[in-house]
């Protein structure tokens, strides 16, 4: 997904007409029969057609789609599109929640588990559709009685707890636009989000648990509403019981609340076009962007491609293990699984407490048939050895999912190999936060994989390559990730700032959603993602996308994680440093160096061989998992680091990396 950026940062095209691709994989590995004969589509042959008949006619192909769900009046119109702005089925009323909800309540998915959650000490939770119902309609009328109107934003600052999820679907169920702020942000960033939304309230829950250790979520609050004259209560769910101060006549506690409420709750039907959520994407500078997204079209394409790319049946138990706070929790965390009907596992804790294997046990012990993560998160599993999983009977699982940044080959090998045990196809997903939903991916009953690459755009997903002139790329020649149709999932507009909206997708390209990426389409049309556009350096004439210089790096035995960044070269123009975390069992030296740069240059040639390979314990990475590649470039570049920091997740490495840098 999409590195943030600003308006005054947006990526620019380069003066060069293509980007150099220089990374070569080979291997495909399709579908397994036994999965194929069972899924919702099948073979290729039938992805062809399906993609043909929704290009041809785009508009009965996603009305077809939006007659699945219930709408208390039929839309007029499927689309309308003045560029760069689009109305979806305008003219129709409905309400997520109902879909998500309601309509499963009153079949026979009433008493099936709606969510399976686990919270890092081990605590369990079941909750069934009719359950989940019931807490939805009470919290619903508890935001009714703290006065939210339909329109009204509501910040929601809690760990991974159900009610967290309770919480989004009542504010959708009443007409309220949610504002999940991850519970790990500061003081300051909440502060920034509510008032650029100007949100009348605020649900935090008292503190959230990670790595054994508790965080007090309520007093960050309190430090923030200091300056937000828009919050009007605060509603404080008890989970950790850390001691905090209650404000009279401005906080309440959610069980005092909820003791007092109904639970029929009758939903709020809306446009299709009413504002659900916004949800912030953080730049490196100027303020965070407020991405808009409405009701109906989000909820066609997050139901949809969840259904088609996850491809669940009823008795899957699915596990995304994105945290509610980002538009991965948002899309296939909570709606598009419960718009399905499906059953969702969530886990409240880290990856690797109280040790590596958490996951792995958590699939054992739910027995998951679908895993979907980050490669983040896979490369962290391959550096704490296999021993971890293969203790583990992970028979249970049938298909896998990464999400996030791309995978290096390397990575997919072994997620593939060690965790699927070469049974289990993998949906390689690429989207971002402002695409609301997956749009290109392979679909696991059909699309023959090769590691690395998302494969293709889903039906109804007009997605290319291009040149600086517009001019699509031919196959193997890098260019830049557009999409050249509008999609219902896409967002609307930066929240307050049309212009912004206008300059940092739709200025680059007419008529053409610029997505920022550099890619390219092989002789199959797969697209291969090769990294943010100002991760592309210039090196002695030849645009490389640094990804592709960091999958080679992993290829190596000795690395579990690199990062690759340029800064100025007198001579070559941009010189490559790449920065990597080797095995536990290897010790960097000057030998390894040389051996790693000679390994790059052997894999994709001389021309991307590493100028500099530093050591690192750890890399910088966002609270999602994410590389910060930006406070990489600034060490390199002025051995010091002074852009924003507030994302960053544990500060200790770039202390490391600080005494790494003065000591050479």
């Amino acid at each position: 997904m999409a590195k943030d950026k600003t308006t005054s940062q947006q990526p620019q095209a380069a003066e060069t007409e293509s980007i150099s691709s220089v990374l070569s994989e080979k291997r495909k590995f399709p579908p397994p029969t036994e999965f194929s004969e069972q899924a919702h589509i099948s073979s290729m042959e039938q992805y062809e057609k399906l993609y043909q008949e929704a290009e041809d006619n785009p508009e009965a192909y996603w009305s077809g789609i939006a007659e699945q769900f219930h709408w208390e009046k039929k839309w007029d119109k499927v689309l309308e599109w003045n560029s760069p702005y689009a109305k979806w089925f305008s003219g129709g009323t409905t309400n997520i929640c109902y879909n998500a909800i309601d309509r499963h309540v009153n079949s026979w998915r009433k008493n099936k588990a709606a969510i399976i959650w686990e919270g890092e000490e081990g605590d369990q939770q079941v909750l069934t559709y009719g359950e989940l119902h019931r807490q939805v309609s009470k919290f619903a009328n508890v935001l009714k009685i703290a006065g939210i109107k339909p329109g009204d934003r509501v910040a929601i600052y809690m760990g991974m707890v159900p009610e967290l999820v309770i919480a989004v679907l009542a504010c959708a169920r009443v007409g309220a636009v949610h504002n999940v702020i991850f519970a790990g942000f500061s003081a300051h960033a909440i502060t920034e989000r509510v008032n650029d939304s100007k949100a009348k309230l605020i649900i935090c829950s008292d503190g959230t648990r990670r790595r054994g250790n508790t965080i007090n979520l309520k007093n960050i609050v309190d430090e923030a509403i200091v300056d937000t004259p828009s919050v009007r209560s605060v509603i404080v769910l008890k989970v950790t019981g850390e001691e905090v101060t209650m404000h009279d006549g401005m906080d309440h506690w959610w069980h005092d609340l909820m003791g007092l409420a109904m639970d029929h709750n009758e939903p709020e039907f809306v446009e299709s076009e009413h504002p659900l959520f916004i949800l912030y994407t953080s730049g490196s500078t100027g303020k965070p962007k407020g991405i808009l997204h409405t009701t109906g079209g989000y909820m066609v394409h997050a139901a949809s491609s969840f259904k088609y790319v996850f491809d669940i049946k009823d008795q899957d138990i699915y596990w995304c293990t994105a945290d509610v706070g980002w538009i991965t929790g948002h899309s296939y965390l909570v709606y598009g699984p419960l718009l399905n009907g499906a059953t969702l596992m969530m886990y409240e804790g880290a990856p690797n407490y109280p040790q590596w294997d958490r996951f792995w046990d958590i699939i054992n012990r739910h027995k998951i048939t679908i895993l979907y993560t980050a490669p983040t998160a896979i490369r962290a599993f391959i550096r704490a050895g296999d021993e971890w999983v293969t203790k583990h009977d992970l028979s249970s699982l049938r298909l896998l999912g990464t999400v996030g940044e791309p995978i290096n080959p390397k990575a997919w090998m072994w997620y593939h190999s060690v965790v699927g045990q070469e049974k289990c196809p993998i949906v390689d997903t690429w989207w971002q936060t402002e695409t609301g939903g997956i749009l290109v991916s392979p679909l696991p009953g059909a699309t023959p994989t090769k590691p690395g690459t998302a494969t293709r755009p889903l039906p109804g997903i007009m997605v290319d390559v291009v040149r600086k002139d517009g001019t699509p790329c031919e196959a193997n020649e890098g260019g830049y990730l557009v999409i050249k149709k509008p999609w219902p999932s896409m967002l609307r507009t930066i929240y307050g700032d049309n212009k912004r909206y206008e300059e940092t997708y739709w200025s680059e390209f007419k008529d053409m959603y610029f997505t920022g990426d550099g890619a390219r389409k092989d002789e199959d049309g797969y697209i291969w993602i090769m990294g943010r556009v100002d991760d592309v350096v210039n090196v002695s004439g030849h645009r490389l996308g640094t990804s592709e210089v960091e999958s080679a790096l992993v290829a190596h035995e000795a690395v579990a994680e690199a990062a690759v960044v340029s800064r100025p070269d007198e001579i070559k123009g941009n010189s490559l440093i790449a920065f990597v975390t080797l095995k536990d069992e290897y010790d960097g030296d000057m030998k390894l160096r040389e051996e790693l740069r000679a390994h790059v240059s052997k894999e994709i040639g001389p021309i991307a061989k590493p100028d500099e390979i530093r050591w690192a314990q750890g890399l910088p990475k966002t609270r999602s998992g994410k590389i910060m590649r930006r406070l990489l470039r600034e060490l390199a570049s002025t051995k010091q680091i002074k852009g924003d920091v507030t994302t960053l997740e544990d500060f200790g490495v770039l202390e490391q990396l600080r005494e790494q840098e003065e000591e050479d």
